[in-house]
Protein backbone atom coordinates (compact mmCIF):
# COMPACT_ATOMS: atom_id res chain seq x y z
CA UNK A 1 0.00 0.00 0.00
CA UNK A 2 1.77 3.36 -0.86
CA UNK A 3 1.07 6.08 1.20
CA UNK A 4 2.00 9.93 1.07
CA UNK A 5 3.54 11.11 4.53
CA UNK A 6 5.43 14.15 6.19
CA UNK A 7 8.79 13.23 6.73
CA UNK A 8 10.18 15.05 9.97
CA UNK A 9 13.18 16.99 9.11
CA UNK A 10 15.50 18.32 11.77
CA UNK A 11 15.03 21.85 12.79
CA UNK A 12 16.20 24.55 10.16
CA UNK A 13 15.27 22.34 7.49
CA UNK A 14 12.38 22.62 4.78
CA UNK A 15 9.29 19.89 5.07
CA UNK A 16 9.44 17.20 2.54
CA UNK A 17 6.76 15.22 1.04
CA UNK A 18 7.77 12.02 0.68
CA UNK A 19 6.22 8.48 -0.91
CA UNK A 20 7.18 6.03 0.78
CA UNK A 21 6.10 1.97 0.70
CA UNK A 22 4.83 0.59 3.95
CA UNK A 23 6.02 -3.36 4.23
CA UNK A 24 3.12 -5.44 3.95
CA UNK A 25 2.47 -7.39 7.43
CA UNK A 26 4.30 -10.59 7.66
CA UNK A 27 2.69 -13.49 6.12
CA UNK A 28 2.30 -16.81 8.34
CA UNK A 29 4.26 -19.04 7.11
CA UNK A 30 1.87 -21.47 4.59
CA UNK A 31 0.83 -24.28 6.03
CA UNK A 32 1.30 -27.68 3.54
CA UNK A 33 -1.95 -28.41 2.04
CA UNK A 34 -2.80 -31.89 3.66
CA UNK A 35 -2.00 -34.73 1.29
CA UNK A 36 -5.25 -36.22 0.65
CA UNK A 37 -4.46 -40.12 0.12
CA UNK A 38 -7.72 -42.15 -1.37
CA UNK A 39 -8.09 -45.39 -0.11
CA UNK A 40 -8.67 -48.29 -2.32
CA UNK A 41 -11.26 -50.42 -1.32
CA UNK A 42 -11.50 -52.74 -4.80
CA UNK A 43 -9.22 -54.87 -5.96
CA UNK A 44 -9.19 -56.67 -9.35
CA UNK A 45 -7.93 -60.24 -9.83
CA UNK A 46 -7.96 -62.85 -12.29
CA UNK A 47 -8.89 -66.62 -10.91
CA UNK A 48 -5.81 -68.78 -12.06
CA UNK A 49 -8.30 -71.60 -13.69
CA UNK A 50 -12.05 -69.88 -13.80
CA UNK A 51 -15.19 -70.51 -12.45
CA UNK A 52 -17.00 -72.82 -15.22
CA UNK A 53 -21.22 -71.75 -14.40
CA UNK A 54 -23.63 -74.39 -15.34
CA UNK A 55 -23.74 -73.35 -19.22
CA UNK A 56 -20.03 -73.48 -19.45
CA UNK A 57 -18.84 -70.17 -19.53
CA UNK A 58 -15.81 -69.67 -17.58
CA UNK A 59 -15.29 -66.45 -15.63
CA UNK A 60 -11.75 -65.63 -14.84
CA UNK A 61 -11.81 -61.83 -13.83
CA UNK A 62 -13.47 -60.28 -10.52
CA UNK A 63 -12.98 -57.72 -8.31
CA UNK A 64 -12.80 -58.24 -4.40
CA UNK A 65 -13.75 -55.43 -1.69
CA UNK A 66 -12.20 -55.09 1.85
CA UNK A 67 -13.86 -56.71 4.22
CA UNK A 68 -15.46 -55.19 7.44
CA UNK A 69 -15.91 -56.54 10.56
CA UNK A 70 -19.59 -57.30 9.65
CA UNK A 71 -18.34 -59.17 6.97
CA UNK A 72 -16.29 -61.67 8.92
CA UNK A 73 -18.70 -61.60 12.27
CA UNK A 74 -21.99 -62.49 10.01
CA UNK A 75 -20.73 -66.35 8.37
CA UNK A 76 -20.05 -66.75 12.26
CA UNK A 77 -23.19 -66.96 12.76
CA UNK A 78 -23.83 -69.39 9.60
CA UNK A 79 -25.17 -73.01 10.69
CA UNK A 80 -22.77 -74.37 7.93
CA UNK A 81 -19.58 -72.51 9.50
CA UNK A 82 -20.81 -73.44 12.87
CA UNK A 83 -21.08 -77.38 11.44
CA UNK A 84 -17.68 -77.22 9.49
CA UNK A 85 -15.23 -73.90 10.29
CA UNK A 86 -13.81 -74.61 6.92
CA UNK A 87 -16.43 -73.25 5.45
CA UNK A 88 -16.37 -69.60 6.52
CA UNK A 89 -13.83 -68.81 4.07
CA UNK A 90 -16.56 -70.05 1.34
CA UNK A 91 -19.12 -68.01 3.31
CA UNK A 92 -16.87 -64.60 3.85
CA UNK A 93 -15.69 -65.18 0.17
CA UNK A 94 -19.39 -65.05 -0.93
CA UNK A 95 -19.86 -61.89 0.59
CA UNK A 96 -16.30 -59.73 -0.25
CA UNK A 97 -16.26 -60.74 -4.06
CA UNK A 98 -18.28 -58.10 -5.58
CA UNK A 99 -17.66 -58.77 -9.38
CA UNK A 100 -16.72 -62.21 -11.27
CA UNK A 101 -17.08 -62.34 -14.65
CA UNK A 102 -20.55 -62.14 -16.27
CA UNK A 103 -21.96 -63.83 -13.08
CA UNK A 104 -25.03 -62.17 -12.62
CA UNK A 105 -25.17 -62.51 -8.16
CA UNK A 106 -21.91 -63.27 -6.65
CA UNK A 107 -23.05 -65.62 -3.53
CA UNK A 108 -20.94 -68.14 -1.48
CA UNK A 109 -22.84 -70.98 -4.14
CA UNK A 110 -20.80 -69.64 -6.42
CA UNK A 111 -17.35 -70.09 -4.26
CA UNK A 112 -18.32 -73.67 -3.15
CA UNK A 113 -18.46 -74.70 -6.90
CA UNK A 114 -14.75 -73.22 -7.67
CA UNK A 115 -11.76 -75.26 -8.48
CA UNK A 116 -9.50 -75.99 -5.32
CA UNK A 117 -6.54 -74.19 -6.34
CA UNK A 118 -8.75 -70.88 -7.07
CA UNK A 119 -10.38 -71.06 -3.87
CA UNK A 120 -6.53 -71.60 -2.26
CA UNK A 121 -5.79 -68.20 -4.88
CA UNK A 122 -8.97 -66.16 -3.34
CA UNK A 123 -8.11 -67.08 0.07
CA UNK A 124 -4.45 -65.56 -0.57
CA UNK A 125 -5.97 -62.41 -2.11
CA UNK A 126 -8.24 -61.60 0.75
CA UNK A 127 -5.18 -62.12 3.16
CA UNK A 128 -3.42 -58.99 0.87
CA UNK A 129 -5.77 -56.76 0.33
CA UNK A 130 -7.40 -56.81 3.81
CA UNK A 131 -3.44 -56.42 5.30
CA UNK A 132 -2.19 -54.03 3.49
CA UNK A 133 -0.54 -56.07 0.52
CA UNK A 134 1.49 -58.42 3.40
CA UNK A 135 1.01 -60.40 6.49
CA UNK A 136 4.75 -60.63 8.19
CA UNK A 137 6.10 -57.28 10.21
CA UNK A 138 9.54 -56.27 11.25
CA UNK A 139 10.19 -56.45 14.36
CA UNK A 140 13.66 -55.89 16.52
CA UNK A 141 14.67 -57.98 18.81
CA UNK A 142 14.21 -56.36 22.76
CA UNK A 143 17.41 -58.69 23.95
CA UNK A 144 19.88 -58.76 20.85
CA UNK A 145 18.34 -55.83 18.90
CA UNK A 146 18.26 -58.05 15.54
CA UNK A 147 15.57 -57.33 13.06
CA UNK A 148 13.16 -60.14 11.91
CA UNK A 149 9.83 -60.77 10.53
CA UNK A 150 7.18 -62.21 12.68
CA UNK A 151 3.83 -63.26 10.72
CA UNK A 152 0.32 -61.10 11.36
CA UNK A 153 -2.38 -63.46 10.19
CA UNK A 154 -4.15 -66.30 10.85
CA UNK A 155 -4.30 -69.62 9.42
CA UNK A 156 -7.37 -69.71 8.17
CA UNK A 157 -9.08 -67.19 6.38
CA UNK A 158 -11.07 -64.42 8.30
CA UNK A 159 -8.59 -64.99 11.20
CA UNK A 160 -6.13 -62.06 12.56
Amino acid sequence: MRRGAAVQQPAGSAAVTADRTDPAPAAAPAEPAPVRRELRTEFAFELPRGYVDESGTVHRDGVMRLATARDELIPLRDVRVQENPAYLSVVLLGRVITRLGSVPHMHDGVVENMFASDLAFLQDFYRQVNAEGHTRAGVTCPHCEQPFEVELGGSRLGES
